[in-house]
């Protein structure tokens, strides 16, 4: 995704900084990575104390471990596990048609802000989102918030599992309201009943109904 200039968000000034560390740091760890641990001890000095901790967290983790260790541990996490999907639209529509169109509705949103997905980026993947997250703040939180129970959903799991990147969704969690009563019930009928499970693929997502309209002078 190309960034552009972040704008602040509003009484938060510190939440893009948060969110653009830990969408690196939920990225594949390649040769960049230890560049992103070094900026999330950084970036962790000026973030509240709920925020930075679990960030510190797993820097300490991912830093003894070697390169090919983290890198296997993350395929077998992220790419292994279902449970552990970080694609926020599965925990809410499974493989549905209904994520077909909530994939669109992602790509209208960031079209409408002047973004463009490289090919291979689909628009709900938890590091997306906290990338815009760190350029639209505002937009980015009600996305975040409209997510919020895949986002717990995905925290428990990794949780369960002992992951180190667990810490970096204790992050991501520690950035958003207190959950309400409704999302705290979503995130357990989630737990208990898991995703839709009708399996159509995602070919709704190139229909041409829901496709945003041009974007005249945003990145390309």
């Amino acid at each position: 995704m190309r960034r552009k200039t972040p704008r602040t968000a509003r009484n938060e000034p510190w939440r893009p900084s948060a969110w653009q560390v830990q969408s690196l740091l939920l990225a594949y760890p390649d040769e960049q990575f230890e560049q992103y641990l070094a900026l999330a001890g950084r970036v962790a000095a000026t973030l509240p104390e709920p925020v930075a901790r679990p960030l510190l967290r797993f820097t300490a983790h991912a830093e003894r471990t070697t390169a090919a260790d983290l890198a296997t541990s993350y395929v077998a996490t992220f790419d292994h596990r279902k449970r552990c999907c970080l694609y926020l639209t599965y925990y809410a529509h499974g493989d549905t048609r209904k994520r077909g169109v909530g994939l669109l509705r992602l790509k209208q949103t960031y079209a409408a802000a002047g973004w463009r997905l490289s090919d291979d980026e689909l628009p709900d993947h938890l590091a997306v989102v906290l990338e815009f997250a760190a350029t639209e703040p505002d937009t980015g939180a009600r996305l975040l918030t409209g997510h919020r129970a895949g986002v717990e959903l995905l925290r428990l799991a990794l949780t369960d599992d002992g992951s180190p990147w667990a810490h970096v969704l204790d992050s991501v969690s520690a950035t958003l309201p207190a959950l309400a009563g409704d999302e705290r019930e979503a995130v357990l009928r989630l737990a208990a009943e898991g995703p839709p499970e009708e399996q159509v693929g995602l070919d709704p997502y190139a229909s041409p109904v829901f496709l945003p309209d041009p974007v005249v002078g945003g990145p390309r």
